[in-house]
């Protein structure tokens, strides 16, 4: 029989989705979660579970090796009417606006600064990183050494030079909370800084070529061109760095400790003090699910208006 004589293989259409169905990935898809269901148990019972047991809590008087009396809302109610606590919000967005402001803007100039394929560039960049990886209690030892009060402390020396008096810093009421914040700043604005080099890698150069022909100058590129370009940028990094002023702890912890005299009391601080220190821990979980919820609220209006923006 010659080739032309051949008869052609024919296959039945029904029998290859079977074959797929039985032996491709389709018939071994809890074989991803087996792998993931250590990591998901843990999760489990190291986030969820204590965020359901804080929730009830917040409910009730806690009184450990007593038994829990159910109170309904007056540990909100106690936590919302409470000087310390309005006091400690207060001191909290007033942290995460600064912060977000000032890490968000000199992120952005350093990115501008940086842009580029330069090896040197590259090493720069990695050198400009190092504050976001070195650990926040590294970082504040260093700054609480840099803010020694006394006139021989590094940066005490530094305002010398241009005849400005000795400072306290974290130790004066009056420049405690500026003092932290810059301290967040300094520690925040390389991250941005990376994620709006992202941003900038994604604008359209032809964008930057046509308005150089249309005579514009660097600064006309720069608000006309480079900031709509990361218009999307923005908002996600408003959204990381005002949930990371929300629930700033450990800066203002090692820092301060929230003084002098609640100078620098946020809720974080606030809501440790009153669960570990005075065992309030039914207050303390009551003001932990506020800003649990303050920051979901936060999230949820961001969201919504990129939304709209999009649309």
């Amino acid at each position: 029989m010659s080739v032309d004589q051949a008869e052609p293989v024919t296959v039945d259409p029904a029998a290859a989705p079977a074959v797929r169905r039985g032996s491709g990935r389709g018939g071994r898809w809890w074989v991803p979660w087996l792998f993931l269901s250590p990591a998901l148990i843990l999760f489990l019972y190291f986030k969820f579970v204590p965020m359901g047991n804080a929730l009830v809590m917040s409910f009730q008087n806690v009184q450990p090796f007593l038994g829990n009396q159910w109170v309904g809302g007056d540990n909100y109610a106690k936590v919302v009417a409470s000087d310390g606590f309005q006091q400690a919000a207060w001191h909290t967005v007033l942290l995460a606006l600064c912060q977000t402001a000032g890490s968000m803007l000199l992120g952005l100039v350093l990115a501008l600064l940086m842009e580029g394929q330069s090896h040197r560039l590259s090493f720069i960049r990695s050198a400009a990183f190092l504050p976001v990886v070195v650990p926040m209690a590294v970082v504040a030892e260093l700054w609480r050494i840099m803010y020694h009060p006394t006139g021989d402390g590094m940066l005490n020396s530094l305002i010398g030079l241009v005849g400005l008096g000795p400072s306290g810093f974290i130790n004066d009421p009056h420049t405690s909370m500026a003092s932290v914040i810059v301290t967040g700043i300094w520690r925040g604005a390389p991250y941005d800084m990376m994620i709006f080099l992202a941003g900038l890698a994604g604008v359209n150069r032809d964008l930057y070529e046509a308005a150089t022909v249309d005579g514009a100058s660097r600064a006309r590129r720069l608000l006309h061109v480079t900031l709509p370009g990361l218009r999307s940028v923005f908002s996600i990094l408003f959204i990381l760095a005002a949930i990371r002023g929300l629930r700033v702890f450990t800066e203002v912890f090692l820092l301060t400790n929230g003084g002098p005299n609640g100078s620098t009391e946020v809720v974080m601080t606030l809501i440790t003090k009153l669960g570990l220190e005075q065992n309030r821990l039914g207050v303390a979980s009551a003001g932990a699910v506020l800003l649990f919820l303050a920051t979901l609220l936060l999230t949820v209006v961001v969201s919504v208006l990129r939304r709209r923006e999009k649309e």
